[in-house]
């Protein structure tokens, strides 16, 4: 090779023998790329420096062919450099290839300009410089010359090792030289090229952005370090040491910030300085921010520092000496915080932390500036310390980061306890205390915070490595699994409800029932006894504060720990001193009265009591005082005051968060107001009832003596039958303790729906509705979405501005267009919608056609059957419809311009004139009706229609198109001049007297020269096409749009411009905002082989798409036969069609994009002004240097405004991935990138250490945009360690990518959802929620916004989920908002204040498990730091959800786990006792409130069925009925039966129906409630009962929560039957089962009101759970009772069932896999959980004990024997099949002869047993039957009993007895479940019966729902093809 000759290293070829059968490993695959311009994006990530050589052969490959090869052979010298042995991953297959490459290029490539390749390179070089560098200077955009200077950089590094040094010529070096000077000015930027020369953009040509940008490159009198640098430190550190720019880099000078974070923050800073600076501001040009500016900015910065300081009681180091340029200063301390921030990594989850470091380098800034220089001069220092760019995060950043990784090890994966670990919480909280400063500055990495008691583990450690020691303290607050949690957050509402009952129970059983009765005397002291009940309640309340929190007492201080114990001693004298003063109290006391009446022998007082209850009240007198004036108790909390100190100490706990959360008096008095009115009816229903009809026959029942039992009674002589007493208040007790809920439902809904109404929502709901406001909708628009001065002016109620018909009609047709581009309507609707461009061109308002539709043909209708005699009655007539009018006057007026700009004849255009002056003549002078003759108007309006028609069609033959247009247009005038004028042959005789040239006219026909060319002007175009509508549109336009969608966009726009919603803001003046999505490897982009992969019922998404969606399909195909459609692969547009229906990032980045759009199109309207174009893209088309340059600022206010961030993590994993889908995700990101100049990318980089140096891997954040054909990397920021393993994905996810986000503002969007042009134009206003006062002065901190769900219209249950998912994002979060405010964050397209959320922790919460919702965190975490949430319903953004049951329920189960860590959480417990009484009531029942109460609603069942069970078995119940009056039962009966109402929860569904109703109509809601009843909506929500309960309990009992992930798919397939059974076994299949058992035992042994309705009543509830628990899995399945899909299922299942598993086979396989992952919960649970596991298993031994007393077996003997010999034959017959298993397993080979003999043994020993028993014992099949009915449950506690004790059994060496045992009852579990299924799938009717009520929603839109499942294919509708 020449190369190698020119002074570069010889190739090593003995690479080239090297596996040369693996040369193209890594270009496996490619679809749809081009192999060789790949070879760059799958670098090795240890060879990642070599990237921008292989980029720069690619580009230039076309151009110099031998260059690019030189610059391929340079990059392949530097990676065997790199790595000689090709040891590092991937390295060896990417050399093979390479070197591959080389071969074949070395022999095809020949050098062009010169005879050998250092010439070549060297011409090829100057050439490039001269061409593109030296003229693209003054005339290249900066982010091209960015690209070549980076070419000419790569092309000199390769010239250096292609040509020796003194061989390169002059030129060249100095153009390198030139190069090499300039080369940082020109680097990839994001937003601003800061330092761009030549063309600058028009952005930083803005007077703000140069103010900002001036400011911080104030770095006058900035001391300069003097560093003794080594004599080889390279030459970049020595020009960073001499050379500063700005403030930011000054810093990074002193504290050794990397270079990518200084280039990312000086930008952020920048932005955030010049959108603060330019608002309210109007000065044109100007070059100093205001001094405000950067004050205002600090405060809101350092807020949450200042009150840090505040609260450790030490001084805040931000310092101004007198004298300072302060402004310079300010800035200082800003950039020192953001350079911090930007660099923290997951320590920006630790605000604190990041307080304590700011406040130590502020102080060492102060030192640098004021005290090692005697004054600020701008001298150098000296210093020892060598600082480089990873300074900070190596000293600062990784000793801390360290220490959370540690902890983040010791939780196992998400499965140990919370107690056993340090969160980021109990890190972040170490820095709320003074402890803090031993740290010291420079950290201490000996002091207490950096050791961990774990053993250090090497460098080289495994990831997953866990080390185990005595973990370190919990910091002030303990996360401990017990149901405990829940009374010890909202002690005050469980003490209120006890109290409460306990009271309503006095006063019904002393009294008459009447409320009234508790003013007697005797009843009132007994009532007193409440507050012993609370006295007791607070001691247990004062004891777990202390045995939950006891892990983190050695954190606590000692006036913490003396708190607690005080607390416990003042509550255990209250619960001694009050039951004594009471026992001296009573007269005659009895039972416990008497016994603590004996403490203080015969004193008696009466009063004694009463003092001691209201020196007991006292505080909570005081506090309802407080309660009452909220600004003196936030003012009190927030207090230093040492008097105030100590009082609150002792009222709560002194805690940095929390403090003065207190709301003003107006939202104190509503939300007060709700709950009182709430809390009166449900007490009041509670009484009369439920508690009273339940005194009397409890008393009856007390005084019945019962001596009869029907089993062994270990109690005959307990007193008053409590046994009884207690079965039938149980439930009731329960339901009393839940109902809260449904009365909150019914209340919210009342409220919400008020609320709903005045907020204006569904006043327009319906086409009808819109047209009848169309005319107020401009005014409205520029009044609400229009900048203040042009909304100002007055407006007359007959008259719509022209301005605001222009603003509104621009922004109307983008909206338009943008549903045409989305096939939501067709070109037809397009066209009807439209208000035309041409707006100033007629008298009249021209509103959109469909407006106007058919009114032309009604008028000419109305014309022709006139009689009257007065023009003024027609006139009058047509004007009593303005529509009409309107219609009427624009055909005119525009069918007289259209002729005459068609007409080219003089003489033509003077008959037309003379006609129409005959035609405003006759108007005028009201004689219309009698020179024309009405009948003749149908006519030539069906004659100008065709005319029209022609006009606008397309022609390939000229004349044959001019000749028809002119015989029509002869016709016309014809009509015109025979048929409707009276005098039409004057009127032409005139004109032609009138004629300068009479002879020559004759000669001609007339009207024969038409100009067809001016249908080619677009403007003119669009004139006829409107006019054509008018005339030939006969039908109302009603139905206009046709789609639904269409129609729900149109009118909720219209509708929300009517709503209150502050007034939009100059662009200038808005808040700017970023957009931040987290996404994984989701789908970005369906690929073609996604689009055509059939499923097992034949049917393709794209197949299924089309018929769900099939007038957006026909639009679309209409579509792409528009000429005008950019020539594009067709197979690109039908992806995008298909990925835009799904839950795609493509799509909802598309959606995200429309902010852009709409911020462009408000832009130039400011901008241009009068002069602004009809449309941007119009003026996208102009070549007027005006309307571009309008565009070019429009463009460059849209940059300074908005930023869209994907934080895509692993995109650099996925861009180097083998794995088709990984790869398809890069290779789609990157097409967005190049589509959306303006969308960035972050991505966490993995690279990997080269093999020599043995490093461990290395991580960067990194941010990236749309280059020319691949990405262009931004900035890169070096991080501590892997970003993502310590917490949550998600929030990590974001947390890694926020520093790269910008503004004032941060809106969350999920991956799955959507946004629309019409809500993005609304934004502006949204955002000046954040600067509108309210009451108490309080600035929301986060928007909530509403949603709406796209996906309910494909299914049932996706109706059923849409409509529930509805109510919640809009009626339900309405009422959080206001009146009850304690609305937090959801997760989906909440707003942030930016600069709040990032000094004070992020947007959400990351730390593992604790925080598995983690968004609600980021809200609480808000609200506890003094935030305020609001809710806003005039935008919303769309949503996507599940539309199957199964991925229904999964998420279902994601959310009870969530809320079952919510529970346990610090966030929850604070917020429950520092909100008031009645915020707290409202923030239980909106949280986890609400999954404790479905809970308890199941546990309701379990209650009374358990009760009945014991009443039943025991006997009782057959006593009590023959003791008791039948008056007494009816009451007994009543009482039972209320409870019963609550387990359906029809109630639930209230505020989905109310929801319906204000937006859809209450006729509609109605529907659509009975069409869901039919549809068994009450058993999928039944159902979904189930999940909540289950998951909910098994979270706070056992953990086990963790992320599930959904899928979001299409198609909604059969799941089969072992699917749904691994699913649902545990929390529905197995509970179902055992309620069934309750009530089948019930059923047989019950002897209770047969006879009596309310029998089935009671019971009927119970039964539908059943039913819906065991059969909803199958209802909902698609194709769920197919007699094939029955079989292929049972067959399936058996396999599954049979198949023995072992490691490494998933459940899907193998029942023995999924057995031992479902019990995964046990094995990580506490001790306490265990023990819980197995109390409740004990339930199942009742059963047996009841039903072997029943027995005729047992010849109604009542002894415990009798029990003992029924466990001697379950033990025998379990013992006898494990015989046969063993001998099955030992003989059943070798020893089959002895292994009959022994089973025949068995048999005849059974049948002789069997045959004693039937004829001695008189055993019979009853009996049988019912042992069954015994055995089943005690062998199913046995099982569970195992579980929980695996270790030890498996130590006794019988777990594989009960694995069988397990595997024994899934058979009868699954047979059982299956058998109705399999008899129902023997009737076809009832599959159809089944695909009709799962796709009714479909039928109903004419979908073949029946089709689709079938997978009959309709090919013709592929035919597109």
């Amino acid at each position: 090779m020449e190369a190698s000759s020119s002074g570069t290293a010889e190739l090593p070829r003995s690479l080239s023998r090297r596996a040369p059968s693996r040369a193209t490993t890594m270009m496996i695959d490619r679809p749809n790329e081009d192999a060789s311009a790949m070879d760059s994006e799958l670098v090795p990530s240890s060879l990642a420096s070599i990237a921008p050589i292989l980029r720069v052969a690619n580009e230039i490959e076309k151009e110099n062919p031998r260059v690019a090869y030189l610059c391929r052979f340079h990059a392949f010298e530097k990676a065997h450099r790199m790595d000689a042995t090709s040891s590092g991953r991937g390295v060896r297959q990417f050399k093979t290839y390479l070197l591959h490459r080389l071969e074949k290029e070395e022999v095809e490539t020949k050098p062009q300009l010169a005879k050998n390749d250092p010439r070549e390179i060297q011409a090829y070089y100057q050439n490039f410089y001269e061409k593109y560098i030296k003229e693209g200077e003054t005339s290249r955009k900066p982010e091209e010359m960015a690209r070549l200077y980076q070419i000419a950089s790569v092309l000199y590094d390769v010239l250096k090792t292609v040509v020796p040094s003194p061989k390169v010529d002059y030129e060249t070096r100095r153009y390198a030289e030139e190069v090499e000077k300039k080369r940082d000015r020109y680097e990839h930027y994001n937003i601003l090229p800061l330092y761009a020369v030549g063309t600058k953009p028009a952005i930083v040509e803005l007077p703000e952005v140069k103010a900002a940008f001036s400011a911080v490159r104030n770095v006058r009198n900035l001391p300069r370090r003097r560093v003794h640098l080594p004599s080889n430190a390279p030459n970049e550190m020595r020009k960073a040491r001499t050379k500063l720019n700005d403030i930011l880099e000054w810093l990074a000078s002193e504290f050794g910030f990397q270079r990518g974070n200084v280039a990312n923050q000086r930008e952020h800073i920048i932005l955030l300085l010049a959108n603060a600076d330019i608002r309210n501001r109007n000065d044109e040009e100007y070059d100093e921010l205001k001094p405000s500016t950067v004050i205002e900015l600090m405060d809101k910065t350092f807020k949450s520092y200042y009150s840090w300081c505040k609260y450790l009681h030490t001084t805040s180091n931000l310092k101004f000496p007198e004298d300072c340029d302060t402004q310079q200063l300010r800035l200082i301390y800003i950039s020192l915080y953001l350079l911090i921030w930007g660099e923290a990594s997951n320590v920006r989850f630790m605000p604190e932390c990041i307080c304590y470091i700011f406040h130590n380098m502020a102080n060492d800034v102060y030192g640098i500036l004021f005290s090692n220089v005697e004054a600020v001069s701008g001298e150098t220092y000296e210093t020892e310390e060598v600082i480089d760019e990873e300074s900070f995060l190596r000293n600062v950043i990784t000793p801390i980061y360290q220490v959370i990784r540690k902890e983040a090890r010791r939780n196992k994966g998400g499965t140990a306890s919370h107690s056993q670990w340090r969160n980021y919480d109990d890190l972040n909280e170490y820095f709320w205390s003074k402890k803090c400063f031993k740290i010291g500055w420079p950290l201490d990495l000996k002091a207490d915070f950096f050791l961990n008691s774990d053993e250090i583990t090497p460098q080289n450690e495994r990831l997953n490595q866990v080390t185990y020691g005595k973990s370190k303290p919990k910091t002030n607050f303990v996360e401990v699994r017990t149901f405990w949690n829940l009374f010890r957050d909202f002690d005050r509402m469980w003490i209120f409800l006890v109290m409460a009952f306990q009271a309503m129970v006095i006063v019904g059983w002393h009294g008459s029932g009447s409320l009234g009765d508790i003013f007697d005397k005797d009843v009132f002291k007994t009532v007193l006894t409440i507050f012993i009940t609370s006295a007791y309640l607070t001691l247990l309340q004062a004891a777990l504060d202390i045995i939950l929190n006891f892990n983190a007492w050695k954190n606590f201080k000692f006036s913490q720990i003396l708190r607690y114990l005080l607390k416990f001693t003042v509550a255990a004298m209250w619960a001694v001193l009050l039951p004594i003063a009471y026992s001296k109290s009573v007269q005659r006391p009895t039972g416990v009265v008497k016994f603590f009446s004996t403490w203080t022998g015969d004193w008696k007082d009466q009063s004694f009591y009463t003092y001691a209850v209201l020196f007991y009240v006292l505080p909570n007198i005081l506090a309802a005082l407080l309660f009452l004036v909220p600004p003196f108790r936030r003012a009190m909390e927030c207090s230093d005051m040492r008097i105030i100190k100590v009082i609150m100490w002792w009222a709560q706990p002194k805690l940095y968060v929390g403090r003065g959360m207190h709301e003003d008096m107006l939202s104190l008095f509503k939300y007060t107001t709700f709950w009182i009115m709430l809390l009166i009816s449900k007490l009041a229903f509670n009484y009369y009832v439920e508690i009273l009809p339940l005194i009397t026959p409890t008393k009856m029942i007390m005084n019945l003596h019962i001596g009869h039992y029907q089993w062994h009674e270990f109690f005959p002589h307990a007193t008053n039958n409590i046994g009884v007493v207690i079965a039938i208040w149980a439930p009731i007790v329960l339901v009393y303790l839940m109902d809260t809920q449904i009365w909150y439902a019914i209340f919210s809904t009342l409220f919400g729906g008020i609320h709903g109404a005045f907020s204006h929502l569904g006043e327009i709901r319906t086409l009808g509705m819109l047209r009848s406001r169309f005319e107020s909708i401009p005014t409205a628009f520029s009044r609400t979405l229009m900048p203040s001065e042009d909304a100002k002016r007055e407006h007359a109620d007959d008259y719509v501005d022209q301005k605001n018909i222009t603003n509104f009609s621009q922004v109307w047709n983008e909206f338009i267009y943008s549903m045409r581009s989305e096939d939501k309507i067709s070109d037809r609707d397009r066209d009807l919608l439209l208000v035309p461009s041409s707006s100033g061109d007629v008298s009249v308002i021209q509103w959109p056609p469909f407006l106007l539709a058919s009114k032309i043909p009604i008028a000419v209708d109305m014309a022709k059957d006139f009689r009257g005699k007065e023009d003024a009655e027609l006139f009058r007539k047509i004007k009593s419809d303005s529509y009409m009018y309107f219609a009427v006057i624009e055909s005119y007026e525009t069918l007289k311009k259209i002729i005459y700009a068609l007409l080219e004849d003089e003489a033509d255009r003077r008959v037309m004139n003379q006609v129409f002056l005959e035609v405003d003549m006759s108007i005028q002078q009201q004689r219309f009706i009698y020179e024309f003759r009405m009948s003749g108007l149908p006519l030539l309006s069906d004659k100008l229609e065709k005319f029209l028609s022609i006009l606008l069609s397309d022609y390939e033959d000229q004349g044959t198109y001019k000749s028809q247009l002119i015989n029509v247009f002869q016709d016309v005038i014809e009509i015109i001049t025979q048929d409707l004028l009276v005098n039409g042959h004057e009127i032409l005789e005139r004109a032609r007297v009138h004629s300068p040239d009479i002879k020559n006219e004759k000669k001609e026909q007339r009207f024969e020269k038409i100009n067809i060319h001016l249908v080619r002007d677009k403007c003119w175009r669009e004139k006829v096409v409107r006019l054509h509508l008018l005339l030939s549109v006969k039908e109302s336009a009603i139905n206009v749009p046709q789609n639904l969608e269409a129609r729900r966009r149109i009118t909720f726009f219209a509708n929300s411009l009517f709503m209150n919603m502050p007034n939009a803001p100059r662009i200038r003046d808005m808040l700017s905002f970023s957009v931040l999505t987290p996404y994984y490897k989701e789908d970005v982009l369906y690929s073609e082989e996604d689009l055509n992969k059939e499923n097992e019922d034949g049917i393709s998404i794209l197949f299924y798409l089309q018929k769900i969606y099939p007038d957006e399909w026909t639009n679309y195909l209409d579509r792409l036969n528009d000429p005008k459609l950019p020539e594009k692969d067709k197979s690109e547009f039908l992806r995008e069609w298909v990925s835009y229906r799904g839950q795609t990032l493509a799509r909802t980045v598309r959606g995200m994009m429309y902010y852009r759009q709409a911020l462009e199109l408000q832009c130039y309207q400011e901008v241009a002004g009068d002069k602004a174009e009809f449309s941007v893209s119009r003026a996208m088309a102009s070549n007027d240097d005006n309307q571009k340059a309008f565009l070019e600022r429009a463009k460059a206010l849209a940059d300074l405004k908005f930023t869209y961030v994907v934080s895509c993590q692993v995109y650099g994993n996925q861009k180097k991935s083998s794995d088709i889908h990984n790869r398809s995700c890069y290779t789609n990101i990157l097409q967005l990138m190049l589509k959306y100049p303006s969308l960035r990318v972050a991505y966490v980089d993995e690279r990997e250490g080269t093999a020599d140096a043995k490093s461990p891997k290395v991580f960067y954040s990194v941010l990236l945009k749309g280059g020319d054909k691949f990405d262009e990397e931004i900035y890169r920021i070096k991080l501590p360690g892997p970003p993502a393993e310590i917490g949550e994905g998600k929030p990590e996810n974001q947390n890694h990518a926020i520093i790269f986000t910008r503004g004032e503002a941060l809106q969350t969007i999920d991956m799955n959802q959507d946004n629309y042009f019409e809500e993005a134009f609304k934004l502006r206003n949204v955002l000046e929620e954040f600067n509108k006062e309210r009451v108490g002065r309080r600035k929301p901190t986060i928007l909530g916004l509403r949603e709406h769900i796209f996906t309910g219209s494909v299914s049932s249950l996706a109706w059923f989920m849409s409509n529930q998912e509805s109510s919640f994002v809009t009626i339900g979060q309405r009422i959080l908002a206001n009146p009850l405010r304690v609305r937090f964050h959801y997760g989906h397209p909440d707003i942030f204040d930016r600069i709040f959320h990032i000094t004070r922790g992020g947007v959400s919460k990351a730390s593992k498990v604790i925080n598995l919702s983690e968004d609600i965190f980021g809200g609480f975490n808000s609200t506890l730091r003094g935030g305020y949430v609001t809710h806003h319903e005039y935008i919303q953004v769309g949503k996507g959800r599940d539309v199957g049951l199964n991925p229904i329920s999964i998420f279902e189960a994601k959310v009870a786990n969530g809320n079952g860590e919510q529970t346990l959480s610090r966030d929850v417990y604070r917020l429950g006792h520092r909100f008031d009484f009645y915020r707290m009531l409202s923030f239980y029942f909106t949280t986890i409130g609400f999954y404790f109460s479905s809970m308890l609603t199941v546990l309701t069942v379990y209650a009374f069925l358990y009760g009945r069970m014991y009443m039943v078995m025991s006997g009782l119940e057959k006593e009590i009925l023959r003791l008791a009056s039948p008056n007494q039962l009816e009451a007994l009966e009543q009482a039972l039966a209320t409870q019963s109402i609550f387990q359906l929860g029809f109630l639930m569904v209230l505020p989905m129906v109310m929801e319906i109703g204000l937006e859809h109509g209450f006729r509609s809601a109605i529907v659509d409630f009975f069409i869901m009843q039919l549809q068994l909506a009450s058993v999928f929500f039944t159902f979904q009962l189930g999940t909540k309960s289950h998951y909910y309990g098994r979270t706070i009992l056992h953990g086990g929560s963790k992320y599930r992930p959904t899928g979001r798919g299409f198609v909604v397939f059969h799941a089969k039957f072992a699917e749904n059974y691994r699913l649902y076994s545990r929390s529905h299949f197995v509970k179902g089962l055992e309620l069934l058992l309750l009530l089948v035992v019930y059923q047989i042994y019950g002897h209770s009101y047969r006879s009596s309705s309310l029998y089935l009543y009671i019971t009927v509830s119970m039964w539908f759970m059943v039913g819906s628990w065991l059969f909803a899995p199958f209802i909902f399945n698609p194709s769920g009772f197919e007699w094939q899909k029955t079989v292929d299922d049972w067959t399936d299942w058996k396999r599954w069932l049979g198949d023995r598993g072992g490691i490494g086979i998933p459940v899907e396989k193998s029942w023995e896999s999924w057995w031992n992952v479902e019990q995964e919960h046990l094995k990580h649970t506490s001790l306490r959980g265990r023990i819980l596991e197995i109390t409740l298993a004990l339930r199942f031994f009742i059963y047996q004990y009841g039903i072997v007393y029943q027995l005729n077996i047992s010849q109604r003997s009542k002894s415990f024997l009798v029990y003992g010999l029924s466990w001697v034959v379950l033990l025998t017959s379990l013992l006898v099949l494990k015989m046969v298993s063993m001998g099955r397993r030992r003989f059943g080979t070798d020893f089959q002869l002895m292994f009959r003999i022994l089973k025949a043994l068995l048999f005849l020993g059974f049948l002789s047993i069997m045959t004693v028993l039937f004829v001695v014992f008189k055993l019979t099949l009853t009996d049988l039957s019912a042992s069954i009915l015994a055995f089943l449950p005690t062998g199913w506690a046995i099982l569970l009993i195992g579980q929980v004790l695996r270790s030890p059994i498996k130590a006794l060496g019988i777990w594989d007895s009960v694995k069988e045992l397990g595997r024994a009852y899934e058979k009868i579990m699954g047979l059982v479940i299956f058998a109705p299924i399999a008899v129902l799938s023997w009737f076809p009717i009832v599959s159809e019966f089944q695909a009709r009520l799962l796709f009714n929603q479909a039928f109903s839109r004419g979908l073949q729902i029946s089709m689709i499942l079938a997978g009959r294919k309709d090919k013709a509708a592929t035919s597109h093809k």
